[in-house]
């Protein structure tokens, strides 16, 4: 009999036929007289029940069910009488597919830290919380998708090795062929990497935004949604050296077009999520945020606030409030600035505009004034940040000019001022760092728990 998955079985349309249901352990109790068994196969944060008349079953048969342990079940869906379960199977046979041994299995009990489970990767999905995790991270996915294919936008993979750095960070990992302990040297005994397999130094990217504007000047409006590495030596709960990034790019928008649709499109992932995660957003709540559908519903209700760089700083250097982290007009603001201005000033999310050029990137359109970008932040409460982009500087002199101010090689540039001597357009992007908004709708605190196998520094298991 084909195996029906647990999200379904736990709706009343089944009720009275026989079904089989497959899953792992998760607890069994009982007496000489029935056993209870709570089942999971990762379709659901709710376990569906068996009931185990030992009337028809020996306790010998059942000693290898212990928690871990996978089974395949069938019998009849009945209305169960148990508190908030929906129903259960009368079981009629069963078939041990996987043991687990209860002196070894390290889940055995309930209540693990999320510090623990980190040093288990490879088990931890099977907990409900990080199976909660995982489904909402594969909803967000699809709801990214789903949210650039109704506007038009053109998915767009740009690439994973890369000679040039977009963000100017040096932080990169270098790809290479060379033979690291004996590399071939030039006559002044520098590394010589036209030996190597692309004939120059190339890395891992930091983001597709540059070549996303190359599909943005001939398609219109595309977006990247891929892996992105940054070789950083931070270990901290908000950083990752591997995470995905969604990057879109558009030609014609100008810097308020482009806000409109960072708004819209994060209130349409939220939204989504709200929609078809409810069970697990419900469950995160329970254990993690108490506050937490309340804040993603609080992002909904209102527009956002937008708010130049400067009216920020004004607002932050009269708050009387003490930063760790001085704030004053030039400076890069840190976390604890933003969430200020979005969870006790403001409360509800900002997007801050016209940055100092100074502390943003090279490409970024320069305003009149000569000293500010057409920069725009998109921040959040509990996360800071969630979104970063600009209008791109469209004019080919003064992006040459910035290029020069910032020392970057133009041997390395060519390809992308040719996008501004060739019929340029205003265009404008931004980026949304993807483990950010799964924290921010899952509630987590430590970006390492919602992406299935994080790599930080000194962690690369498999």
């Amino acid at each position: 009999m084909k195996r029906i998955k647990i999200t379904e079985l736990l709706t009343p349309a089944l009720i009275g036929q026989e079904v089989t249901a497959a899953g792992w352990v998760r607890t069994r109790r009982g007496n000489k007289h029935v056993q209870f068994v709570a089942l999971n196969d990762g379709s659901t944060v709710r376990n569906l029940q068996i009931v185990f008349d030992m009337a028809k079953f020996s306790d010998e048969e059942l000693k290898s069910v212990t928690t871990g342990s996978s089974i395949r079940v069938t019998g009849i869906l009945v209305e169960s009488m148990g508190k908030g379960q929906t129903t259960e199977i009368q079981a009629n046979s069963f078939e041990l597919l996987g043991a687990a041994d209860p002196d070894t299995y390290p889940l055995q009990k309930k209540g693990h830290t999320l510090e623990f489970l980190r040093e288990i990767a490879h088990l931890r999905p099977r907990t409900n919380t990080f199976g909660a995790i995982l489904r909402v991270r594969s909803a967000l996915a699809f709801a990214v998708h789903k949210f650039f294919n109704e506007k038009g936008f053109f998915y767009l993979n740009t690439p994973l090795i890369t000679a040039s750095d977009c963000e100017g960070a040096g932080a990169m990992f270098q790809v290479t062929t060379l033979d690291i302990a004996n590399p071939p040297r030039t006559e002044d005994g520098a590394v010589d990497y036209s030996c190597d397999f692309f004939g120059k130094t190339t890395a891992l990217t930091v983001s597709g935004l540059l070549e996303g504007e190359l599909g943005a000047t001939a398609l219109g409006a595309i977006y990247t949604f891929g892996p992105t590495f940054r070789a950083e030596n931070s270990n901290t709960p908000r950083h990752l050296s591997e995470f995905w990034m969604i990057e879109p790019e558009m030609a014609f928008y100008e810097i308020e077009e482009n806000m409109e649709l960072a708004e819209e499109f994060i209130k349409y992932c939220v939204r989504y999520a709200l929609d078809n995660c409810r069970d697990d957003i419900e469950f995160l709540q329970q254990m993690y945020d108490a506050d937490l559908i309340s804040r993603l519903e609080g992002v909904l209700a209102d527009d956002f606030v937008r708010l130049t760089y400067t009216e920020g700083v004004k607002i932050l250097e009269e708050s009387g409030k003490k930063f760790e982290f001085p704030v004053y007009w030039g400076s890069d603001l840190q976390s604890e600035h933003e969430r200020y201005l979005v969870e006790e000033h403001f409360k509800r999310p900002v997007i801050m505009t016209d940055y100092p050029k100074d502390i943003k990137a090279f490409y970024m359109k320069l305003n009149d004034d000569g000293k500010t970008v057409r920069a725009m932040d998109v921040l959040f409460p509990k996360i800071g940040e969630i979104i970063g982009g600009s209008e791109r500087e469209s004019d080919h002199a003064k992006l040459l000019k910035r290029i020069e101010e910032m020392n970057i090689p133009m041997k390395d540039m060519w390809w992308y001022l040719d996008t501004r001597r060739f019929g340029t357009v205003p265009h404008s992007g931004f980026g949304l760092g993807f483990e950010r908004l799964v924290l921010f709708v899952t509630g987590m605190t430590n970006i390492r728990d919602v992406i299935p196998f994080p790599r930080t520094p000194n962690n690369a298991e498999f």
